[in-house]
């Protein structure tokens, strides 16, 4: 995924403060290592992927890089940081906690948070306890609930994915994936490149027209990694915020594809109406990841909201960054 440094670092010869060297750095957080990814320039904004479980890599984003300081966390439980003892401890608050230190390590007053489908659930969940952290709130592809009727609403939308992709060759192999997921997803035995084969086959349904790009979002696919561990956390409740949104003080951008099958539009009009004085964008191209399907559009909505928002957003590159 990189071009030019990919190292851990702790100090810096550079003359930027060390936890933001470009390139791969790592700190102790709760006695485990939490790496993280530097690249960009502009107001720091940490990007927190999905899953749980989802590598980081498949959310880089060098169109936005160009406006802002990303901070790709790489979650406990995936890649290279540190595991869980236990898989059952791997929630929200634990990951919002490896925020709250990654904010701390960083030395930054406030910053930017922006997470995708379950890293959007974190984002959610620790703009509503520590609002104070957080210059703004980006909420991408994700559900203030996983309650019945965001289930209800996923099964609604796969079946008209037929329709939608119809005689799409990848098609079937595609449903037959989703189909074998909830068993090996439940599997004790089952390994990360089990699961990993499994979701790269089932996820060209995320893409609003794979048949199309294919060309494009098949490299995509075959980087994705996977990790099972995090996948097996035990929230103490269900994950059902919409009561608390408006008590949300963080200014918010909402972002969706218009053809997301599993955080619909539905969801993010919940949280938009739900969440005084947000912003919401649709991409009227994209399924369930627009930084891939509709690049520089996406950037130019968080590049022009950071900016209303008073952000010093400029078209630059970090020196030594992977840009």
């Amino acid at each position: 995924m990189t071009d030019g440094d990919d190292r851990t670092t702790t100090a810096s010869a550079t003359g930027e403060p060390a936890a933001m060297t470009p390139g791969t750095n790592v700190v102790m957080i709760d006695g485990l290592e939490q790496r993280y990814h530097v690249a960009g320039r502009g107001p720091v904004c940490l990007v927190h992927s999905g899953g749980p479980g989802v590598g980081w890599e498949y959310l880089r984003m060098p169109a936005v890089e160009r406006h802002l300081t990303l901070v790709y966390v790489e979650p406990i439980g995936t890649g290279d940081s540190g595991r869980l003892a236990d898989p059952r401890g791997y929630t929200l608050d634990r990951y919002a906690r490896h925020v709250d230190g990654l904010i701390d390590h960083l030395g930054v007053d406030r910053a930017h948070l922006l997470g995708h489908s379950y890293g959007g659930f974190v984002a959610l969940w620790y703009a509503l306890r520590h609002p104070e952290r957080l210059a703004g709130l980006i909420l991408y592809d994700t559900s203030p609930t996983t309650t019945d009727d965001f289930v209800a609403d996923i099964e609604e939308n796969f079946a008209r994915l037929p329709e939608r992709h119809a005689g799409a060759p990848w098609l079937p192999d595609a449903m037959a994936a989703w189909g074998m997921e909830p068993a090996a997803s439940a599997d004790p035995s089952t390994t990360d490149e089990e699961i990993t084969r499994i979701l790269r086959r089932g996820l060209r349904v995320y893409f609003a027209d794979y048949s199309g790009r294919e060309r494009e979002f098949a490299p995509v696919l075959d980087d994705l990694r996977v990790f099972m561990a995090p996948s097996r956390g035990e929230e103490p409740a269900p994950y059902d915020v919409r009561d608390q949104l408006p008590s949300i003080t963080v200014p918010t951008l909402v972002l969706v594809g218009r053809h997301d099958p599993i955080c619909s539009v539905r969801w993010a009009t919940a949280l938009h109406d739900g969440i005084p004085g947000s912003a919401l964008t649709i991409f009227e191209h994209s399924g369930h990841l627009a930084h891939i399907e509709e690049p520089d559009a996406f950037a130019e909505a968080i590049r022009e909201w950071v900016r209303a928002d008073g952000g010093d957003v400029k078209e630059a590159t970090r020196e030594g960054s992977w840009a």
